[in-house]
């Protein structure tokens, strides 16, 4: 792989992540841009499928073709195979051949009924809380020569780069989304209590034990009976809720 090669496709992998709706979607374009990656390199037509490991558990989230994703799935099925002992290695593995390896016979046996013959799992480097296995499958022996599994490396340093952004930016929106929720919630229940406040002519703190009395004799949520509370107040369709101390 050639410097103007690897600059063009970290450029691109970052692109992906501007153009992906969410990380499924960065995950399926980025599968599909690391086999059209090794099928440059082998100088024939390489899938590839991504396996991400969170939580203690491994699953194919992506891939380059629905072949793919059922190449990978058969691994993932076993709990066998260059994937999983990439994943726990975190170096490259490689199944030259179906046919002559002895490793794991049972996933070898599975993948020629499928027309696969060689694998090559490369690990991508995420962080201590997850990690991910790019997948390449070959329908011919010796296409992952010593150049292509180089390649192969290169590329998923990049890889690895773009998808901990990609990660980083998915909790983001999350803990964004969340924090909305809260403020959301805490706007309902201050909005109540000033309602309570103003009723009972009573303090905030006091205004909210009200509140909080209310809520567990009716085995209502807080935030809920709040919001009741403040619909009523403002004449939206709810019963109007009066509190005493």
């Amino acid at each position: 792989m050639s410097t103007g090669d690897q600059s063009d496709d970290f450029e691109q992998l970052h692109a992906l992540i501007t153009n992906s709706e969410d990380i499924t979607g960065f995950l399926d374009r980025m599968a599909g841009f690391a086999a059209t990656a090794l099928t440059r390199s082998a100088h024939a037509p390489i899938q590839c499928a991504v396996t991400l490991h969170r939580r203690k558990r491994s699953a194919t989230i992506a891939g380059s073709s629905d072949e793919a994703v059922m190449l990978d799935e058969i691994e993932d099925r076993l709990d066998q195979g260059p994937c999983e002992d990439a994943l726990r290695t975190g170096k490259p593995v490689l199944l030259g051949d179906v046919a002559t390896d002895r490793r794991w016979p049972q996933y070898c046996k599975t993948l020629e009924a499928a027309g696969c013959r060689s694998v090559l799992g490369m690990p991508l480097d995420l962080g201590p809380d997850a990690a991910a296995v790019l997948n390449f499958f070959a329908p011919e022996t010796g296409l992952f020569t010593d150049d292509a599994v180089s390649d192969a490396e290169v590329f998923a340093v990049m890889a690895a780069q773009a998808l901990r952004l990609a990660l980083r930016i998915a909790a983001a929106d999350q803990l964004a989304e969340n924090l909305k929720a809260a403020m959301e919630s805490r706007t309902a229940i201050d909005l109540a209590c000033g309602i309570i406040m103003a009723q009972n002519r009573c303090s905030h703190d006091e205004a909210f034990e009200i509140l909080r009395r209310g809520s567990s004799t009716r085995n209502q949520k807080l935030h809920d009976l709040a919001e009741e509370i403040v619909a009523g107040f403002s004449g939206a369709p709810a019963a109007a809720t009066h509190f005493e101390d």
